[in-house]
């Protein structure tokens, strides 16, 4: 007999779901001993930590891909966020996978991405000695940056779906990438993820004036459709009829479907995430950044006393302010490079 909310929802997630789809109940646990919650199974507690979190709340003030935009629709990495949500519950529910699994993972999948989009992240790849990627460093915000450095303590389940999530330049699949995830909800959340950001960010370039929806050229409007609504239909529902679980395969696309969202994809690279006019703003981006970073360098008392940036227990100050700068929103890295770098004026008393 079901005793608690949270054993009712777990055992409706077994009456429910597909054989292959993560269950809160089995789940691989979290680093750290965690009473279980009487409401909430497993992956809700975990969706409900992310956007309860300081980093989930400054999402709102990151960029996607216009720099301050002189407009109120234009996405910022809040409301990419949200659209991923919306993509990846879709799939996940006409697949009968986990959609708390989902939501949690696509909540935290851009936790640590830095202000200016990734005019932002190349130029703190560039600086920051190893290197830096959003998505690991999503990871090291959920595990250890986030509740005054104690982390989420999340479950294994969405930190492995936070660290699959990202595809850059290459394939869109998991096909070939080596270790398969933990599970098939972490797939839902790296095709949602490519499927939500090509279509707004198409979107915002039209809104923009870069290009129009007839510049899309005719081979990829024939396969995903001339509108955004079309777009986003037709690659729902190409995963959900390609992706064969029953028959133990992987969340994946037909080949024709793949190609034009890999071609449409590379179109954006081409005529909105490298245009000079885009480009010309995200150099001045990263001007503040490397600003930043070499100021705080410069002399790690003043960083601590200013901004209070101190590097944790065996870590290097450039470590610390890595983490500073990652966790920046546009507003405040702009509003502290001016603090630090243009002069105010001289006040008479």
């Amino acid at each position: 007999m079901v005793g608690t909310v949270r054993e009712m929802l777990e055992a409706r997630e077994e009456r429910s779901l597909h054989p292959r789809a993560a269950r809160s109940v089995a789940t691989r646990g979290r680093d750290r001993e965690d009473p279980e919650d009487d409401l909430r199974p497993a992956f809700q507690r975990d969706r409900d930590r992310v956007l309860h979190s300081k980093a989930f709340r400054r999402l709102g003030g990151k960029t996607q891909v216009f720099l301050a935009p002189r407009g109120d629709h234009y996405r910022n990495r809040l409301t990419h966020t949200l659209e991923v949500g919306q993509v990846g519950r879709s799939i996940a529910l006409a697949l009968r996978l986990n959609e708390m699994l989902v939501e949690a993972m696509v909540m935290g999948h851009d936790l640590g991405h830095t202000p200016f989009g990734h005019a932002g992240e190349r130029l703190l790849a560039e600086v920051a000695p190893g290197g830096f990627h959003h998505v690991v460093q999503s990871l090291r915000v959920v595990e250890l940056l986030e509740k005054d450095g104690r982390g989420l303590n999340l479950t294994a389940e969405v930190r492995d779906g936070i660290a699959r999530h990202s595809k850059g330049r290459g394939a869109v699949l998991m096909k070939g990438t080596g270790n398969a995830p933990l599970t098939l909800e972490a797939e839902v959340v790296r095709l949602a993820d490519v499927i939500a950001y090509v279509n707004h960010d198409l979107d915002d370039a039209v809104r923009a004036g870069l290009l129009t929806e007839g510049d899309v050229p005719p081979a990829i409007r024939a396969v995903l459709g001339g509108r955004h609504s079309e777009r986003i239909a037709t690659l729902v529902r190409d995963v959900v009829r390609s992706s064969d679980l029953d028959g133990g395969g992987r969340i994946t696309l037909s080949p024709d479907v793949h190609e034009a969202l890999l071609r449409l994809r590379d179109f954006l690279y081409a005529r909105v995430y490298e245009n000079p006019v885009v480009h010309e703003e995200f150099v001045k981006a990263q001007r503040i950044l490397r600003d930043l970073f070499g100021w705080c360098l410069e002399d790690g008392e003043r960083a601590r006393a200013r901004f209070g940036v101190a590097p944790r227990e065996g870590e290097t100050l450039a470590r610390a302010v890595t983490d500073f700068l990652s966790g920046m929103t546009d507003r405040f890295a702009l509003a502290t490079w001016e603090e630090i770098v243009v002069p105010r004026p001289w006040a008479i008393v």
